[in-house]
């Protein structure tokens, strides 16, 4: 298989996380304690450079109470008269209880790491290593933080954009369906899973913090919040729409209001009499239609 240039793609992320390390590995340099201070510090500032504000500060936590707990556990296990692996066994399931007596959103793996690291190597002093693994981690921790809210803050502004035209588009080819005549109407779970994407897209821009457009955040996040409101009432109507075993006929005013929106529907038979059917699919088609086009209007 051949990699070539076009293929290779360089997000802001990737160039955040690359500077979080580097930087925080001079400073480990300069500040830090332990031997291993470098690739301390290189792993918590790659831990600490994720995608929102919401998820570094987990990501932060959870190194931050992992190293702490299981340096504490392995330090009072160091003092007891038993073997190492036996200690490191002990500390373990210690730890293991502690983080499920807490209900801790965390994995504990980082914490066993540091029980096994400590009780089982000899030369290692447990209170010296504990504190400056904590000092060393620290720094990455904290220069990964900053650098995620200050430099290039992940904006998703323009993928939720992008997922509610997935939905407008897959609207049009969903209404074609619902009326082509063929008596066999389509899976809502289709647009279902859009509305999921931009109910997704808005959970990230909501949990983000843009410190230099707080004032722009603001304004977004309320833009974004009612196209996702209108969003889930459009797929609401759509459904009862495929809830009926067979639709009813358009009227006039929806037929050219789809055809204007892009939709290719034939022209249909005229009917003896309107029937309640026909009254209640055009009430949700009209519905559906307004809601599309105050979405369209917001996202303008």
């Amino acid at each position: 298989m051949k990699l070539t240039l076009e293929k290779i793609h360089i997000g802001r992320r990737t160039i955040k996380t690359v500077a979080a390390v580097v930087i925080a590995m001079l400073a480990a340099e300069y500040f830090g304690t332990t031997s291993s201070r470098l690739i301390f510090a290189m792993m918590g500032a790659m831990e600490a450079v994720r995608p929102t504000f919401k998820e570094s500060v987990e990501a932060v936590l959870s190194q931050f109470i992992g190293i702490v707990v299981g340096a504490l556990a392995a330090v009072l296990l160091h003092t007891l008269p038993i073997p190492d692996i036996v200690a490191a066994g002990i500390g373990i399931l210690i730890v293991i209880v502690f983080y499920n007596m807490l209900k801790l959103p965390y994995s504990p793996s980082l914490a066993c790491f540091i029980v096994v690291m400590i009780c089982t190597t000899s030369d290692v002093h447990p209170v010296l290593y504990a504190l400056g693994r904590i000092w060393d981690s620290a720094i990455g921790l904290a220069v990964g933080m900053l650098i995620n809210v200050l430099v290039f803050p992940y904006d998703n502004s323009k993928k939720f954009r992008q997922a509610v035209q997935n939905l407008d588009a897959e609207l049009i080819l969903f209404l074609e369906d619902i009326f082509d005549g063929d008596n066999s109407l389509p899976d809502a779970d289709i647009m279902e899973k859009k509305l999921a994407d931009i109910a997704y897209q808005l959970s990230i821009f909501a949990n983000q913090v843009l410190p230099f457009h707080k004032a722009r955040q603001k304004e977004k996040l309320k833009l974004f919040r009612m196209c996702e409101g209108r969003a889930r009432r459009l797929v609401s109507h759509l459904e009862v729409l495929c809830a009926m075993e067979v639709p009813g006929q358009l009227n006039d005013e929806n037929l050219a209001e789809l055809r204007k929106g892009g939709a290719n529907i034939a022209e249909q038979p005229e009917l003896s009499e309107w029937t309640d059917k026909d009254t209640i699919t055009n009430y949700h088609v009209a519905q559906i239609l307004a809601l599309r086009k105050e979405l369209l209007s917001i996202m303008m």
